[in-house]
C-alpha cells in the first residue's frame, strides 16, 4: 500500500488507485467502520483525481444531510445497523418494543440471535443485502414495505447488472431478515419480498468442464512454469477439490509417507468448509500428486502450503480465483474457469462408471438419502483406486 500526496483522498496498491476517507468522530456511531475504502478501478492518476474528489464531495453533502439518507453515495452499504432496538444485554430475549421495528433495526435483530458463530460473509451478506433494499426504497418500517418497493428492488437489482443467481440470493437473505425479525417482535405480516419474479438463469453462464486433452495440456503448463500459483492448479486438476479448500491448506494437511497420499480437507480458522461432508480425505494421483510433492519441497519458512493467499488471517479465495483464471484463460476455451476442474473430475469419475457414493465422497458433495449418513464412508484405498482410474482415461 503507498500514498500518492498528489491525488487527494487515494492510495495505491499494486498499481490501482483505492478511495480511502476517514469517517469523522461525531459521525462514527453510524458507521460499523472508522473509515469508507473501495477501489477506484484505474491505474491513471488524472481519472482516479477526478473519481476521488467527486466521492469526497458526495459524501461531504452526505454527512451534512445524514439523517435524510437520502443520497446515494460510496459506503452507504458500510452504514453501521440501528441498534436502537436492541439490548447490550447477553440476555437472548427480545425486550416489548413499537409493534414494529425499521429494517436496519431488523437487521441488528437478525444478526445478535443468528450471527452468533457464523463467519464473516454471513454478517457481510445480511447487511450488504438489506443495505440495497435501504439504498432503493429507504429504511421503513417492515409494514411499510409493500410488493411495488420489492419489484422497484428487483429492478434495480437487474440495472445494476447482477445475475439473477446473484439477485435470487439477494432476495433469500432479505426475505429471511424479514421473517425472522416479524417472528421475533410478534408481527403478522405477508412479506412483500416473497413470490416476486426473478429470472435465475438471466446473466449466468454454465460452469464448463475442461476437456481432457485441455486439461492435460493446463497440466504440462503447470509443470513447466513449476511455481506456487501452478501448484495450486495442479493440485486442483487431479482432485476436484474447491479453489478455496486447496489454497487454505497447511502443509501439515498433506500426508505423502504412506502407500496412499493424500490430502486432509478440514476447516480451519481462516477457512471454513462449504458443508459438513465438504470435511474429508482426497486421494493425490497424477498431477495432483506431484503438486503436493512440490509444495513440501519449498523452503519458504510457512506452515500454509499456498502462503501467497493466507495473509490475513483469512484465505483469500478470490484472490486466487482472478488470478489463477486470468493465467489460464489463453489455453482453454471460452467459459472454461478453475471451476471446471471439479466439474471434469466429477465426469471423468462417470466415465469409469465410479459409484455416485464413491464421487460425492471424493468431491465432498452432499449425499441424497439418511443411509448415506451411516458409517464412515469408504475407505482411502477404495478412494485412491477409483481416482486412479479416472485421470488414466
Amino acid at each position: 500500500m503507498a500514498y500518492d500526496k498528489s491525488v487527494h483522498f487515494t492510495y495505491t496498491k499494486n498499481g490501482v488507485y483505492y478511495f480511502e476517507r476517514r469517517v469523522p468522530s461525531d459521525l462514527r456511531k453510524h458507521y460499523d467502520t472508522p473509515k469508507i475504502a473501495y477501489s477506484l478501478r484505474t491505474r491513471s492518476a488524472p481519472v482516479a483525481a477526478s473519481r476521488a474528489t467527486r466521492a469526497a464531495q458526495q459524501l461531504d453533502e452526505y454527512w451534512f444531510h445524514l439523517r435524510t439518507m437520502d443520497c446515494d453515495v460510496p459506503g452507504k452499504h458500510r452504514l453501521r445497523i440501528q441498534v436502537a432496538a436492541t439490548s447490550t444485554s447477553t440476555n437472548t430475549s427480545l425486550a416489548p418494543r413499537s409493534a414494529t421495528v425499521k429494517l436496519s433495526e431488523a437487521v441488528a435483530i437478525y444478526l445478535r440471535l443468528k450471527g452468533k458463530n457464523r463467519p464473516k460473509t454471513f454478517h457481510r451478506g445480511a447487511v450488504r443485502s438489506c443495505g440495497y433494499v435501504i439504498d432503493v426504497c429507504k429504511d421503513k418500517d417492515l409494514l411499510d414495505y409493500s410488493k411495488s418497493d420489492a419489484t422497484a428492488f428487483r429492478d434495480a437489482l437487474v440495472e445494476r447488472g447482477l445475475t439473477g443467481s446473484s439477485i435470487t440470493r439477494i432476495f433469500g437473505t432479505v426475505r429471511s431478515v424479514v421473517n425472522f425479525t416479524a417472528s421475533e417482535v410478534g408481527i403478522t405480516m405477508n412479506n412483500p419480498f416473497c413470490g416476486v419474479y426473478i429470472d435465475r438463469r438471466a446473466g449466468v453462464t454454465d460452469r464448463a468442464p475442461l476437456p481432457i486433452d485441455v486439461l492435460k495440456s493446463v497440466q504440462k503448463e503447470c509443470m513447466k512454469t513449476d511455481d506456487d500459483m501452478r501448484w495450486l492448479v495442479a493440485l486442483l486438476s487431479d482432485t476436484g477439490m474447491r479453489l478455496a479448500e486447496a489454497a487454505g491448506l497447511l502443509k501439515d494437511d498433506i500426508i505423502l509417507d504412506t502407500k496412499n497420499p493424500r490430502v486432509v480437507v478440514r476447516e480451519h480458522p481462516w477457512r471454513r468448509l462449504k458443508t459438513a461432508s465438504s470435511s474429508r480425505e482426497v486421494p493425490l494421483v497424477g498431477a495432483s500428486l506431484w503438486a503436493a510433492g512440490r509444495v513440501l519441497a519449498q523452503c519458504d519458512g510457512s506452515r500454509f502450503a499456498f502462503a501467497r493467499y493466507n495473509r490475513t488471517g483469512e484465505t483469500n479465495a478470490n484472490a486466487a480465483s482472478a488470478a489463477l483464471n486470468k493465467w489460464m484463460r489463453p489455453f482453454v476455451p471460452e467459459h472454461c474457469t478453475m471451476h471446471g476442474f471439479r466439474h471434469s473430475m466429477r465426469d471423468r469419475l462417470r466415465a469409469v462408471e465410479c459409484p455416485s457414493e464413491i464421487v460425492d465422497q471424493l468431491g465432498g458433495w452432499q449425499s441424497e438419502g439418511v443411509g448415506q449418513s451411516y458409517g464412515k464412508g469408504y475407505p482411502l484405498e477404495v478412494l485412491s483406486r477409483w481416482a486412479e482410474k479416472a485421470i488414466e482415461r
